[in-house]
């Protein structure tokens, strides 16, 4: 039987996943949470086997909580169930020590087998979560110095290497060094693409 502990503010929202896991054969909820910090009190108290826990909740938020309760407790699993998944909910979620990732929309056997994997130490995550996270390890982070910003800029603006330095009171071989730097870091060999890649990656 997995012991589970159900936290989420909306009564009715939350009334609706114990009646879910209530269903069950195999899952016994053992306690209701309001808000994040009954989340950990309860959790602390209860000692279940499982925390199914939203993220948007007064005092503590989901990801807060999730925290405080592996802390104290490493051996409890936290399944998050959400109804948002936006990249940084995703990762303070998984940089909390979440085991899974669910959204509500989800069919109800796809919650339920998200449960019961997490209790067996596996992860789960929602399709389009995963995707998600794919998704961002496929394409890395690049940060260009706030010179280096500047000048991509200019260039996307039409300006050319001599009119960027008496701009901004450089030398030439200044200039041309910082977008060396900045094709660099971007992979590319020219002017044009590196403006459209920064765009891309939203650095201008």
């Amino acid at each position: 039987m997995i012991r589970v502990l159900v936290a989420d503010d909306h009564p009715i929202v939350r009334s609706g996943i114990v009646a879910l896991l209530g269903a069950a054969d195999d899952i016994e909820v053992v306690g209701e949470a309001a808000d994040g910090q009954e989340a950990v009190d309860l959790a602390l108290s209860l000692d279940p086997d499982l925390v199914l826990m939203d993220l948007r909740m007064p005092r503590l938020t989901g990801d807060e909580a999730t925290a405080l309760i592996l802390r104290a407790k490493p051996r409890i699993r936290v399944v998050v169930l959400t109804t948002y998944e936006s990249d940084a909910n995703i990762l303070a979620a998984i940089e909390a020590g979440a085991s899974g990732y669910l959204l509500k929309a989800a069919p109800q056997e796809e919650i339920l087998a998200g449960i019961r994997s997490v209790a067996r130490g596996e992860v789960a995550l929602a399709p389009s979560i995963a995707a998600l996270l794919v998704q961002r390890l496929k394409t890395p982070t690049v940060t260009l110095s706030a010179r280096e910003t500047e000048i991509l800029g200019l260039v996307a603006q039409g300006l050319s290497n001599p009119s960027i330095a008496r701009k901004l009171f450089l030398g030439e071989a200044t200039v041309k060094t910082h977008l060396l730097h900045a094709f660099e870091k971007l992979g590319v060999n020219d002017r044009t693409r590196a403006v459209t890649k920064a765009m891309e990656l939203g650095i201008l």
